[in-house]
């Protein structure tokens, strides 16, 4: 089966920055487009980012220029790497990633079990 592993959460203040990483492991046959969402509480989930398997990204709004996303393809890793961190950051942060685990079998989504950010002083 599939598995993915986020790590990176904490607690930091507004203005630092924190480096999210989330690795896939199991059985992989290709992985597709990877990215993160995140969940703030009593909110929906939300799109952050994503980065294609050719290193085309999209960001919401609300994170450009302060967010950049990259994956290591050989290590089936993805990074998010976010600075000027401010208050309303603070969510659970969930990995995605489409994965084809057999050559046979279809694509589909997975889901990381999400690590937890906190900005405030």
């Amino acid at each position: 089966q599939v598995q993915l592993v986020e790590s990176g959460g904490g607690l930091v203040q507004p203005g630092g920055s924190l480096r999210l990483s989330c690795v896939a492991s199991g059985s992989i046959f290709s992985i597709n487009a990877m990215g993160w969402y995140r969940q703030a509480p009593g909110k929906q989930r939300e799109l952050v980012t994503t980065i294609t398997s050719g290193g085309t990204t999209n960001y919401a709004d609300s994170v450009k220029g302060r967010f950049t996303i990259s994956r290591d393809n050989a290590a089936n890793t993805v990074y998010l790497q976010m600075n000027s961190l401010k208050p309303e950051d603070t969510a659970a942060y969930y990995c995605n990633a489409q994965i084809k685990p057999y050559a046979i079998w279809p694509m589909r989504d997975y889901w990381g079990q999400g690590t937890q950010v906190t900005v405030s002083s």
